[in-house]
């Protein structure tokens, strides 16, 4: 009951991501209606149902534009874990944040200054800007918007192939020829 599940707009619009506890919930309040089922059958003493993997919701939520609140965890979310330096992927326990511009020398605790960052790379760079210590971002940091909030979705839903459909993989892949 704790797989997660792709939650849509009424308008196919992917908004959030849930649990199938949470998702079932929706489903029996007449909230959501299943658009995929994951191929799990979840039982009760009286009751058989499809575990959904996709849910599409029954009235259209307004979603207005908003930023996340800034966290390790939505830094390392934003970056996927992934050292923006050396570009390595690690377990969010073995990661820092660097602040690309030093606090020493004015830098903020701000979307676009805060990266993810491996423990041998924050040493390397020091109290000094990515120039000054010869080391380039993979990317340039920037708010978690909702069309981040998004690339994290089709991130997370990269191993349930009935996204696919709902995430647009297909023409993303095919414009960076993967």
């Amino acid at each position: 009951m704790n797989g997660r599940v792709l939650v849509l707009n009424t308008s196919f619009e992917p908004i959030n991501v849930c649990t199938e506890r949470r998702a079932i919930v929706m489903i029996f309040k007449g909230v959501a209606r299943v658009e995929e089922h994951n191929g799990h059958v979840l039982h009760s003493q009286k009751l058989s149902i499809h575990a959904p993997s996709v849910i599409r919701l029954t009235e259209y939520i307004h979603i207005p534009f908003e930023r996340r609140s800034l966290s390790r965890k939505n830094i390392l979310l934003r970056d996927h874990s992934t050292c923006q330096y050396c570009g390595k992927q690690y377990p969010p326990s073995e990661l820092t944040l660097d602040h690309v511009q030093p606090r020493s020398r004015g830098g903020e605790s701000a979307w676009d200054n805060l990266v993810a960052c491996c423990k041998r790379c924050n040493h390397k760079k020091g109290n000094r800007t990515p120039e000054e210590s010869g080391m380039h971002l993979l990317r340039r940091p920037r708010g978690f918007s909702l069309h981040v909030n998004r690339q994290i979705m089709r991130y997370l839903g990269r191993a349930d192939e009935t996204w696919r459909k709902y995430l647009f993989y297909d023409a993303e892949e095919r414009t960076r020829g993967e």
